[in-house]
């Protein structure tokens, strides 16, 4: 997920960088979006790979 991130971050640096505005603003929020699930959702299971097994 953190990949996808990484992805839609480059398309919206580019896109930026070409002038287009609208798909730039997009790319970028779907980046920040897979970013915070994807951090989220490693920290949920690297707590819960530390559990007791309960």
């Amino acid at each position: 997920m953190i990949q996808w991130a990484l992805v839609f971050l480059v398309v919206g640096l580019i896109a930026g960088a070409l002038g287009l505005t609208g798909v730039a603003g997009a790319a970028t929020n779907i980046a920040w979006i897979l970013f915070v699930v994807g951090l989220v959702l490693a920290v949920f299971f690297y707590l819960r790979g530390r559990s007791s097994g309960l």
